[in-house]
């Protein structure tokens, strides 16, 4: 031991002694105080939608080609999405029955051939291309909604012999030939009962976090080789329905069938997977000279399309309007639309449009298209929707580049659906590990007991001043950081299927003096 320091009076040594008492309390409250500026509550984190569509219609975006080998569309599709997360989107919308066809395993319809080239063909080694993209994208923290076209049953691209499975051969009084397409009739109750039970299947099966729906339900008109504009063939549809005592006109009654149709897919979604969002993105003009300065296509009269009903009844969770004009044009404004669009949303459903990326460098330049992201956030809860994949991973014109430089500077969620019933997820505990010597950290994740684990982990971490944010999937329970990365102070909450979050649990670095102790 060393010598004790010897003083010449008792009483100074007491009073030495209330001065270093003083001083440790003063250095402790100091520390403390440090301590709590070092460690800031996290921050809300911030909302927006930031979809992708993902075509495979004449492989458009994805597979590149028919008949890549597994490995090939595999690979193809993790970088697809590896792009998607170094952008900071949150969800991919992914084409998976674009005809009445599949890309993925179905009960009721075939192997699409814009997957292996031959209708009724599977991939080879076999594989769920469906399941497999759900598990990767969640694996990055994405969420995966299934687009699926309703009623078309053959594509001008598509070239393949049928498959006795599909629905023109297995099912020919439902499907109506039109132009240069092959239609399912919507007015035949037995065609729209089984694209009904065709799509719950999906929702019932697949753990996708959004069903997707289009602009086509009737197809746009087709013309005959004189230029004349032909009619939807469902007269006998029509006189039957007649017959059976109806009175709509044959348009109201076209529009009818979809608006049923529409109605009883929310209503047996809801029913089946509550959390599940049902999302349609129909053309951007409603109705021709509404609002007055809009001139185009008027989607309620030629495709029977009463988007705006469907908004106001509250038959979505979100609409995506496919608003691919600029600020500039005379008669479709992007604007003026925009606004239109935002008062019809009565139910406070999540109102996103759709922006056309293809557009970029050809039609009008990038700075275009951030401004359209900046006027879709003008809203409590904002997002939009890129069309399509192929321009984001060639970065046409500078546009993938312009995005994460100037418009995805941080990460967001999703907004929530508050309208949708659901659980707050429970606090999370935290359990540390890692090693000390090596300054790595892993937190272990743990619920109360009988607790479900949440859809997703909000990870936020605090290092060098600044928040990141990070959502991971629920099925994770550990969290792993290295020396480079370490963070200082790390909020874990979790949040369910509809957006909601729970209350954060929260790890805080102790300081090196403390921990040696």
């Amino acid at each position: 031991m060393p010598a004790p320091v010897h003083r010449p009076n008792t009483r100074p040594r007491v009073v030495n002694w209330l001065w270093l008492v003083l001083a440790g309390m003063m250095a402790w409250q100091a520390h403390v105080a440090g301590a709590q500026a070092k460690a800031p509550k996290p921050p809300e984190p911030p909302r927006e939608f930031r979809g992708l569509w993902v075509a495979s219609v004449s492989n458009i975006d994805w597979p590149s080609k028919p008949g890549l080998s597994t490995a090939e569309q595999q690979a193809e599709l993790r970088a697809l999405l590896d792009r998607a997360v170094h952008l900071r989107l949150n969800a991919i919308i992914l084409q998976i029955r674009p005809a009445c066809d599949a890309l993925y395993e179905s009960p009721y319809e075939p192997w699409s051939e814009y997957l292996t080239g031959q209708m009724g063909q599977a991939p080879k080694p076999y594989y769920d291309p469906l399941a497999f993209a759900v598990a990767e994208a969640h694996a990055r923290g994405l969420e995966l909604h299934a687009w699926v076209n309703p009623f078309r049953a053959r594509h001008p691209s598509g070239n393949s012999p049928l498959s006795p499975q599909h629905v023109v051969k297995s099912r020919p009084e439902w499907v109506r030939p039109y132009g240069r397409q092959v239609w399912l009739d919507p007015g035949d109750s037995a065609a729209r009962e089984h694209v009904l039970k065709v799509l719950l299947d999906i929702v019932k099966r697949y753990d996708v976090d959004g069903l997707h729906m289009d602009d086509y339900f009737y197809p746009y008109k087709e013309k005959d080789a004189a230029g004349k504009s032909l009619d939807f063939p469902d007269a006998q549809t029509y006189e039957r329905y007649q017959r059976s005592g109806g009175k709509l006109s044959r348009d109201d009654w076209r529009r009818q069938n979809i608006n049923q149709f529409i109605e009883t897919l929310y209503l047996r979604v809801k029913a089946t997977k509550p959390w599940v969002k049902v999302g349609i993105s129909p053309f951007g003009i409603w109705r021709n000279r509404v609002p007055p300065a809009i001139t185009g296509l008027d989607a309620y009269e030629q495709l029977y399309a009463d988007s705006r009903l469907w908004l106001r009844e509250g038959w979505v969770d979100y609409m995506v309007p496919q608003l691919y004009w600029s600020h500039d044009a005379a008669g479709q404004n992007f604007a003026v639309l925009l606004q239109w669009w935002r008062q019809q949303n009565t139910k406070h459903r999540h109102l996103w449009p759709g922006l056309n990326l293809y557009r970029v460098g050809k039609v009008w330049p990038v700075e275009e298209m951030l401004r359209q992201v900046q006027a879709a956030r003008q809203t409590p809860q904002p997002g939009h929707v890129l069309w399509s994949a192929a321009p984001l991973l060639t970065n046409q014109s500078g546009v993938a580049e312009a995005l994460i430089k100037s418009a995805y500077t941080n990460q967001a969620l999703p907004p929530a659906c508050p309208w949708l019933d659901s659980k707050i997820p429970p606090r999370p505990r935290l359990y540390e590990g890692g090693n000390p010597t090596l300054r790595t950290l892993s937190l272990t994740v743990d619920l109360p007991k009988g607790a479900a684990a949440p859809r997703w982990w909000v990870v936020q971490t605090y290092r060098n001043k600044q928040w990141d944010l990070v959502v991971v999937h629920g099925s994770k329970r550990v969290m792993e950081w290295g020396n480079a990365n370490r963070p200082e102070v790390v909020s874990i909450r979790g949040m369910d299927g509809t957006g909601r979050l729970g209350a954060p649990a929260l790890w805080e670095a102790r300081p090196s003096s403390h921990r040696e102790r």
